[in-house]
This record gives C-alpha cells, sequence and structure tokens, in this order.
C-alpha cells in the first residue's frame, strides 16, 4: 500500500465543500433571486457508499442554502456546518465533535477557503479544477471535476484502501458471500 493509499485507509471522517465539490461552483438565480445548485447522482451514492462502509460524511460550507441541507438529508449527512467563514478552526470543531483524530479524517475541496481544512486532514483530497495551491497540498486530485463525478471517484479510492470497495459490490450484485453467526 502506497502512503496515499494508507492516508485513505485511515479516513472515518470525510469532510466535503459544496460549491466545486459537489457542485460544479456555478450558481443559478432564479427570476426572484433564488439562488439554485446541481449535484450530481452519482456523488450522491458515493456517499451512501461511504455511509455503507461505516465512514461518517459531513459536509463543512461557508455559504448557507437550505438545498444543501435537504441535500445532505437526502444523503443521510447528519453534520453540516454552513456559513463557516474560516474553514480551519470549523474542521477541528466537526472532527472533535464527531469524536475522529484529525489523522483519520479526510477532506476534498476546491478552492484557497479549503486550504486550512486541506493542511489539518490525514487525507487531503482535490477535484480536478480546484485551483492550483489546493491541487499542491492534496494528497489525492481527482480526475473529475468537480460536481461531475469527483467525489463518486473519492469514495471509491477510500473504499479500495480500506478493503471495502469489493464487498460493497458484492452486495449490490447479489452474490455477497454467506455470513455465519
Amino acid at each position: 500500500m502506497n502512503p496515499t493509499e494508507a492516508r485513505a485507509a485511515a479516513v472515518r471522517l470525510l469532510v466535503l465543500d459544496v460549491d466545486g465539490v459537489l457542485t460544479d461552483g456555478r450558481l443559478y438565480f432564479s427570476a426572484d433571486g433564488e439562488s439554485l445548485k446541481v449535484f450530481d447522482v452519482r456523488d450522491g451514492h458515493g456517499v451512501k457508499l461511504l455511509r455503507e462502509a461505516g465512514v461518517e460524511v459531513a459536509i463543512l460550507s461557508s455559504r448557507r442554502s437550505a438545498m444543501v441541507q435537504q441535500r445532505a438529508a437526502d444523503l443521510g449527512i447528519r453534520h453540516v456546518v454552513q456559513g463557516a467563514a474560516d474553514k480551519g478552526p470549523a474542521f477541528a470543531a466537526l472532527a472533535a465533535s464527531v469524536g475522529a483524530p484529525l489523522a483519520q479524517c479526510g477532506c476534498m475541496g476546491d478552492d484557497w477557503p479549503d486550504l486550512a481544512m486541506l493542511a489539518q486532514a490525514g487525507f487531503a483530497a482535490a477535484v480536478a479544477d480546484a485551483a492550483p495551491e489546493v491541487r499542491r497540498v492534496a494528497h489525492w486530485v481527482s480526475q473529475a471535476p468537480g460536481g461531475r463525478g469527483a467525489v463518486r471517484e473519492l469514495a471509491e479510492f477510500i473504499l479500495r484502501a480500506q478493503g471495502r470497495f469489493e464487498p460493497l459490490l458484492q452486495r449490490y450484485l447479489g452474490t455477497e458471500p454467506e455470513r455465519h453467526a
């Protein structure tokens, strides 16, 4: 196992940014000024796979959005921090509230506001289209851009590093080995 895989294998809490990670970073505004976000269903399924495997997933965003709260609820994400002006202390507080040492926390970001949390994480990930400074501090960079499969790609990398990918896949294929009590 290489050092990056070892870091991913230790992840017990994965913290995700929203704009530019769970979305493509663009904001759509309706005629009445309401902002809209687009989420990728495959990224959402990646979150669900992580949760099935016992990895806690959280959201940490500097913006506030009712849509983010709704998407988190849809995915079963219990820990959602919005309006965090400084993500460094917010990340550390979130990890502490979940009881996860920072060495066992992963996070994914895309831009400068994410740098403080990426620097603290045991496993720092960036989306393919992240700012160059973010890609430089990341331990792992997706091939997919934000909002277009990057979170799913990260989920699969973590699950493979933890040896949980194949058992989950087998369960979905209906070929899971019998469990004996």
